[in-house]
């Protein structure tokens, strides 16, 4: 399974937020925000965060999909 986190990205145009605002708000590491950006698992309570933080659920984050062979 591959995992992708379009959904984020789509949700901090919607709100008018960079990725460093998102580091800002959330207190997560930079490199959490790179794994995101690669669309690398990340772990759930860095998911947590940023749900509670962008007032939604860990499900509207991310999508994932079956890796093509």
């Amino acid at each position: 399974m591959k995992i992708q986190y379009n959904k984020l990205w789509k949700l901090l145009i919607d709100k008018n937020m960079k990725r460093v605002d998102l580091r800002r708000v959330t207190g997560i590491s930079a490199n959490s925000i790179a794994k995101l950006g690669k669309n690398e698992p990340v772990r759930m309570d860095v998911l947590m965060k940023i749900a509670e933080a962008l007032d939604c659920k860990v499900e509207d984050l991310f999508e994932t999909f079956k890796e093509e062979k």
